[in-house]
């Protein structure tokens, strides 16, 4: 997933006192737009190209020189004149925007409050760039209205700031489980990019959020693109869809940790008001009362470690006594003193100021006062069982490696894995011994010897997509993988690895079937 890079995207910055211009417009006028955009062949390939790599890679980590000398070299163009207002942040021409906009006309954009005009020039309002993706329904592309950043503001952002895309945007979008359902609610949806996503395998979706002015560019994003099915409500978490349910839930809810006290300030899109990681937790404590039985959500998150207190057990004890099953997977742990320097950065404030240092000094108190010792990140997947049944999954773990390849996102292992946990659940060890694997096609193996041995010294399964798992095999599992193609049941190759090794039957079986669950819960081994 990709957007063109450039000032507004992901940045961000401290406490600012300016009016934000209000979105809406007809629904004609985002369609008028929409034309424009597109005969202009505003794409991201069509933008990267206007400057070239090295210029692109350079706006992606913040300056926008070098694309501003290529773009001085080129001829006025809507693409050129489009990609310096949106993607650059700067002013144009009244007569080189107007001619940007042929079908919707200057004036509609500009009361669409994309736009602002001031005599000869005009200068942009928002951030408006383009967006390229690819899930398991195949590639597609979308313009995406937000908030200008920082750079292109030339000052600090408000913190009504609705953020654009960024990385976490595209991690939980690839979380989503590719499978069609009738309903999903997008929890706090900001410019609505995840209800977008969500609507491609769903008949309805909620958007909800606390920022009215998040919903109107949430809307907005949606009629530009087309984009119908989408009920867009305000309100905080759950209250807007108090006595619904959902097939599927997806939230980027506002999990930044943030001191609560004067001075410090809170943005809507990342400070949820709430002590700690206290946002997160209610968030998943409210899901079993909005999940269809047999629902599934997919959310990303904070939560915090304590003096004597594992963070992925705090999680843990959120779920005890829910009807969920659940899985966490903890990405990235960053101690007290990164996290907040990572995110009063974000908020604008830079280092060795006086501003940084008193900000610094707020978050450490924060820490130091509730004994925390660390903050981890990651992501949360979430079933509700079906009536009468009990939790199968509860998995807590820490991933921290390269992932496997996954050029449609994690989705479609999110599904599998909850799959494979159902049949797991359904089949105690005499079914798993007449069941029949096979090797999942991303599976490898990989053999070290020691200089002049015949046998390896260490072998490894490898799985290529999902979480890229690294699996240490020895020779009994190394061989019982090889042997799952399908044709044999488990209890059929035991017998005959314990038959060909001398070892008993029933201890290697003791040894192989926990294995085995293992591979199929990972995705290395599948029910044939």
């Amino acid at each position: 997933m990709s957007t063109v890079p450039g000032a507004g995207a992901d940045a961000g910055a401290g406490v600012a006192v300016h009016t934000l211009p209000d979105i809406g417009a007809d629904p004609a006028v985002a369609t008028a737009l929409a034309a424009d955009l597109d005969a202009a062949g505003f794409t991201v390939d069509r933008v990267d190209a206007l400057w070239g790599t090295e210029a692109a890679a350079s706006l992606h980590r913040g300056s926008r020189v070098a694309a501003l000398r290529a773009q001085a070299a080129r001829e006025t163009s809507p693409l050129g004149t489009l990609a310096t207002l949106f993607v650059l942040g700067l002013p144009t021409s009244r007569a080189d925007a107007a001619a940007a906009f042929p079908t919707a006309g200057l004036d509609a954009v500009v009361a669409a409050g994309l736009l602002a005009a001031d005599g000869d020039d005009v200068h942009p309002a928002v951030d408006l760039r383009p967006y390229a993706f690819v899930d398991d329904l195949g590639a597609g592309s979308w313009w995406i209205v937000s908030d200008l950043g920082e750079l292109a503001l030339g000052h600090a952002i408000s913190e009504e700031h609705v953020l654009g895309i960024g990385g976490a945007t595209t991690t939980l979008s690839g979380l989503q489980v590719p499978v069609p359902v009738r309903t999903v609610l997008d929890l706090g949806t900001g410019c609505g990019i995840q209800a977008m996503h969500a609507r491609r395998f769903a008949e309805h979706v909620v958007a909800t959020d606390i920022s009215r002015r998040a919903l109107d560019i949430a809307r907005f994003n949606a009629q530009l693109n087309g984009i119908d099915g989408i009920d867009f409500r305000y309100g905080s978490l759950f209250e807007p869809v108090a006595g619904e349910r959902f097939d599927r839930i997806v939230s980027n809810p506002p999990f930044v940790i943030t001191p609560r006290r004067p001075g410090v300030p809170s943005y809507e899109y990342r400070d949820g008001g709430m002590v700690g990681d206290a946002l997160v937790e209610t968030v998943l404590r409210g899901l079993s009362e909005h999940l269809e039985p047999g629902g599934t959500a997919q959310l990303l998150g904070n939560w915090e470690y304590h003096w004597g207190v594992d963070g992925l057990d705090r999680v843990r004890s959120w779920f005890a006594d829910t009807d969920l099953d659940a899985w966490v997977i903890e990405r990235e742990r960053q101690d007290p003193t990164s996290y907040a320097e990572t995110w009063i950065r974000d908020g604008g404030t830079k280092p060795g100021t006086p501003e940084f240092d008193t900000l610094m000094g707020a978050w450490l108190d924060d820490f130091a006062d509730r004994r925390v010792t660390g903050v981890g990140f990651g992501y949360v997947v979430v079933r509700r069982t079906l009536p009468g049944g009990t939790a199968s999954l509860r998995r807590f773990e820490r991933v921290p490696e390269t992932l496997g390849s996954n050029p449609a996102g994690l989705g479609a292992t999110v599904a599998r894995v909850l799959d494979a946990a159902a049949w797991l659940a359904a089949h105690d060890d005499a079914a798993l011994a007449t069941a029949h694997l096979t090797v999942a096609g991303d599976v490898t193996e990989e053999r070290y010897y020691w200089p002049g041995n015949d046998d390896p010294t260490v072998m490894t399964l490898v799985q290529g997509g999902g979480l890229g798992r690294r699996v240490d095999a020895d020779t009994a599992l190394a061989a019982f993988v090889g042997a799952c193609d399908g044709d044999l049941s488990v209890a059929a190759i035991v017998g005959a690895l314990a038959q060909i090794t001398g070892v008993d039957e029933q201890v290697l079986a003791a040894d192989l079937l926990p294995a085995a669950r293992d591979l199929v819960l990972d995705g290395l081994l599948m029910p044939a």
